[in-house]
Order: C-alpha cells, then structure tokens, then sequence
C-alpha cells in the first residue's frame, strides 16, 4: 500500500490527523521548530549579508531520526505544520533536514482542527511560501542580533538570567516614555456639582449633574471645551444658587440601543477578564480553562487526543462553521425571531490566519443534546451548566453567546 508521511508540529495532532486520514497515511511530529541558531555562538554572518548558521539542537536530534526512518517506509512526503510563518518556516527547516527540496515539497494548511476541514485540505497541496519563511528568518535573526549582545549587559548591570530582544526592548521603552509621562503631568484642579433629586411619589431619588451654567456649558475636564469650574469657591457659589431652585423634569427622551454579545474569548482576553473579574493569574486560568473542563461531559474525542489541554484560539474568535451550524440545530423550538438569519462572525482587528478551534464540530457534539431549549427554560446540555466563577464556564457561555447562535428571548 502506498504510503505518504504527514508532518505536523504537535504529536497530540499527529494523532488526531492519522485518525482522519486513515491508513494510508503516517503522521509524525517535528515537536516544533527542528533548526535553529546555534546557542554557542552568534550564529549570523554579519559580513555575508546576515547569513544564518542553523543547526539542529540536540534535544531535536531524536526527532530528526524518527523522522528519516518514516520517511524511507515513505512514498510521499507532506508538510502540515501550522498556518503562520513559524509553522511555514518549520515547514521548511523539515524539508531541509529530510534532504528534499524546499520548492517542490507539499505543503498542506487547515484552520480548524475538524475532519471536513483537514480532508479538504489535503484536497490541494501548495508550495511552500518562501516569503514568510524569510519573514520568519528575518524576525529570528533580528531577535538574535539584539538579544546575544544586549542580553549580557543586563546580567552584568541587573541580574543574570534576564533577556533583552525584540520585543522586551520594545516594551521597555513603552514603560519609560509612560512613566516619564507621569513624572511630567502637572495636576490641574477642577469641580464639578452634583445634585441628589428625590421625586414626588414613590420613585427612587437620582443623581443629575449640572452641566449649564448662565455664562454657557461647563466642560467636562480641564482639557475639553467649556468653562471649567477651577476652584472650590466656584462650585460652591453655583451649589448655593441649586439648594434654593425649584425643579422640574423638561424632556424624557427614549431611545432603542442594540447590543451585541462580546465576541468568544481568545487566549489573551480570557486572561485579561480572569484577572479583572476573578483576581486570576495567567497560569491559574490556563490550567482551569482546559477542554475537558470546558465541554465536560460531551465525548471528547479530539481533547483526549490533546491530553485535555487548552483549544482556545490564540490568535482570533472565528469558529468553524460545522460547529455554529450544530448549535443551531440544537435548538429546535424558539420564537419565530429567536434565530438569527446568519451567526454573526466576530471579526477581529487584523483578520485571523487561524479559525479557533474550541473543539470543532465533533468536539462539540451539540447536535447531541438532552432537551429542547424553551423561553425561560436553561438549556439542558453541559455547554451552559457549571460555576459561574469558573473560567471553563466562562469560556463556554462566552463562546456561544459571541457566536450569536440564538437570542435569548425575554
């Protein structure tokens, strides 16, 4: 039987790709990336137009021979590492190390980690994108050029073990004009008046602010336009006048605000929100947001293959199309308006190269569910059940809520 050998960069995807594929295909892992600078040394000509030096680090070495050993019980060979130009670059350091020639090796790319989406994929191979992989070569080589020399001087000026590069230079800088920021703000004073109205009746008092005074608008703060009430003595004076008025509500305007659901988490906005709402360090919601807890106790499948550990999207909120359109036949008795025509798709400030890949269709399994969801009723399947402290839940609800599956009726 022929055989073709498939390279991704995680084994647990290995796994779930030889599942897919079927038998006539191998899967293995390259474990990341299997070149790289060597660690002795600069590792970069810098009188040879910055020609890197690669080498194969020798944690990697196993990797390369399982590798080798495939590919001869091999026919084929096809690289599906991940969709960006670390997984391009990756992509191309195998070929390399497998002796085949970059230009003419398969190169296979999926967003989503779902069996449609992965067969499709393997439907129509392409080269490999020499572009990003000198995009990458270029990121890598400017990490090393700023990181080997600038890292020493902080071991010798601060502590050992720090690292300077790209991007903490960066960020360093970020801090220090910040902070210079606020040693040169000079605080400027200013008042504003507020008035406690309690209502003929039965209604609740309310706070209303005054925004007009006889010589025009007030400004909201020292920077914006209008007259600014810079002293005590000046709000004051106008706080005596409002202790004697009489008042009376002039207008009661109405008006509809539509308000769409925030888009499903990515990795770094469920971090940001564990922390602002549950006190959460980075490592502590990791951990509490894997998929077994996430989607626990749907099967599943492609989780256990992943060790039960994070497929939160790290890169943008799109979620398979196979899985939206499951949670909407999931629900199959709601008000005429209750389903949108279309999900909403959230779409993110630069356009992902990655889909999300919260479990995908099958992971989800919400065609599979125990109930009907009614109005007033709470869903009777495990995608909306569990503590509502929990990241894992959080995850959940936000996710369906931000696809916009259904609209929760009043």
């Amino acid at each position: 039987m022929t055989k073709t050998l498939v390279v991704v960069e995680s084994p647990t995807k290995a796994k779930t790709l030889e599942r897919y594929l079927g038998p006539e295909y191998t899967v293995r892992a390259s474990y990341g990336h299997i070149r790289d600078l060597p660690k002795s040394k600069l590792g970069v000509d810098t009188e040879r137009e910055f020609e890197p030096e690669y080498v194969v680090p020798e944690d990697s070495e196993k990797h390369v021979r399982a590798l080798r050993a495939a590919l001869k019980k091999a026919d084929d060979l096809v690289l599906a590492t991940d969709f960006d130009r670390e997984g391009e670059a990756i992509a191309y350091h195998v070929a390399e190390v497998l002796k085949v020639d970059p230009a003419a090796a398969k190169r296979v790319t999926f967003t989503e980690i779902t069996r449609d989406a992965i067969l499709e994929a393997f439907q129509s191979p392409r080269a490999i994108d020499l572009r990003l992989v000198e995009a990458q070569q270029a990121r890598r080589i400017l990490d090393r050029l700023v990181g080997y020399r600038l890292s020493p001087v902080l071991w010798k000026k601060v502590r050992p073990g720090l690292s300077a590069g790209r991007v903490q230079s960066v960020a360093l800088r970020l801090i220090v004009d910040r902070d210079r920021e606020i040693a040169a703000f000079v605080p400027v004073e200013y008042w504003s008046v507020d008035v406690r109205l309690t209502p003929e009746g039965d209604e609740a008092p309310f706070l209303a602010r005054l925004i007009e005074v006889p010589k025009g608008k007030l400004a909201t703060s020292p920077d914006k336009k209008g007259i600014t009430l810079a002293a005590e003595a000046d709000a004051a004076l106008h706080a005596d006048r409002l202790r004697e008025a009489a008042y009376r509500v002039r207008e009661v305007r109405e008006k509809e605000v539509k308000r769409n659901p925030a888009p499903p988490f990515t990795t770094s906005t469920l971090q940001q929100e564990a922390a602002r709402k549950l006190g959460f360090g980075a490592r502590r919601t990791m951990r509490l947001a894997q998929v077994d807890r996430v989607f626990d106790p749907i099967p599943m499948r492609i989780a256990i293959d992943a060790g039960c550990r994070v497929a939160i999207s790290s890169d943008g909120p799109t979620a398979p199309g196979s899985a939206l359109e499951n949670m909407r036949a999931a629900v199959d008795r709601m008000p005429a308006d209750g389903i949108p025509i279309r999900p909403d798709l959230a779409i993110s400030r630069a356009e992902s190269l990655r889909a999300a890949t919260v479990g995908g269709a099958e992971a989800l399994g919400l065609a599979r569910v125990k109930g009907r969801l009614e109005p007033g009723k709470q869903a009777d399947f495990a995608v909306l059940s569990g503590d509502p402290f929990d990241p894992a839940t959080k995850v959940r609800e936000t996710w369906i809520a931000g696809s916009r599956v259904w609209s929760t009726p009043a």
